[in-house]
């Protein structure tokens, strides 16, 4: 039976509108993330150096990639900096969450103190941390004019030193975001646990340790992913901070990366980097992803 052209039920265009709203969005991240991403393993597999040469090379640029003193350099700034800025990044951060958890004065004044930094690109971070660690200018010279005249702290200019600079600039950018996620997960606790354990006479101490840290379980994993792709893709805080210098003793691999595909024209070595530094970023997000798609099937 055939219905009347009029009252013909009319859901198919709405159906697709969504689609079609999405597609262009969809379109864009599939040519300008996914299609570079796989343009940069092609150029990977190339004998590239100034100008993309499409000469198939094997895995030969992976090979001269490890063979380079430069980017072992470059990893092992990358441990030092990652686990002291995610350390230190998720302890302030922690302890600042708790502290404004306590319904103290003045907590919205507080907060935006402390989210301040988020605001500011780290351009603006690593040029303002450049003068105040500047032994010129900055801390050293203030506390020298004060009378202490044999105070020496020029971490920024020695190249032993020098990554120890990011480290701080870093963690000062951060930790009032990791304060966010942890304050927003210290709300969210279930109180019922926490009334229990001070009826039963535990100390505060005991209670955030043993009843309301294992709650932020979700929390402090959001957090730790967020700062490790934050590691290793940092770029900008070092060159304004540091220039990578001195010499290269304060490289990270996004630094080897711009350096040898821009500067040294290697552009199929620093394309390897890239790939490899996106297989490390992967190896941190791709489990958190699926541990979120099972809690949202679950949930």
């Amino acid at each position: 039976m055939h219905l009347p052209r009029s009252r013909r039920p009319r859901t198919a265009p709405r159906s697709w509108m969504p689609q079609l709203a999405l597609a262009p969005s969809v379109l864009l991240v599939a040519l300008c993330v996914y299609g570079y991403i796989a343009y940069t393993v092609a150029l990977s597999l190339t004998s590239s150096q100034m100008l993309p040469v499409y000469e198939f090379n094997g895995l030969g640029n992976y090979r001269v990639l490890l063979g380079l003193q430069n980017w072992w350099t470059s990893l092992n700034n990358l441990w030092v900096f990652a686990s002291l800025y995610i350390a230190v990044s998720l302890a302030i951060g922690l302890g600042l969450a708790i502290l404004v958890d306590q319904r103290i004065r003045a907590e919205s004044l507080l907060r935006s103190v402390f989210l301040y930094p988020m605001a500011l690109s780290f351009i603006v971070t690593g040029t303002a941390w450049k003068w105040m660690l500047d032994p010129g200018t900055g801390v050293q010279e203030v506390v020298r004019q004060l009378g202490w005249g044999s105070f020496c702290f020029d971490w920024i200019a020695r190249e032993d030193r020098a990554i120890y600079c990011v480290v701080i600039a870093a963690v000062w950018q951060s930790a009032g975001f990791v304060m966010a996620m942890f304050l927003a997960g210290l709300r969210g606790v279930d109180q019922e646990p926490v009334h229990a354990a001070r009826l039963d006479g535990a100390k505060a101490w005991q209670i955030h340790l043993h009843v309301i840290l294992p709650q932020l379980g979700p929390v402090l994993a959001s957090a730790f992913v967020v700062l490790v792709t934050t590691a290793i893709r940092s770029y900008d805080l070092v060159i304004a901070l540091t220039n990578g210098g001195p010499a290269n003793s304060s490289w990270l691999p996004s630094v080897f990366m711009y350096q040898y595909t821009f500067t040294r024209s290697q552009m199929g070595v620093g394309s390897a980097s890239s790939v490899l530094m996106l297989l490390a970023v992967g190896l941190f997000v791709l489990p958190y992803l699926a541990r979120e798609l099972r809690a949202a099937r679950h949930g």
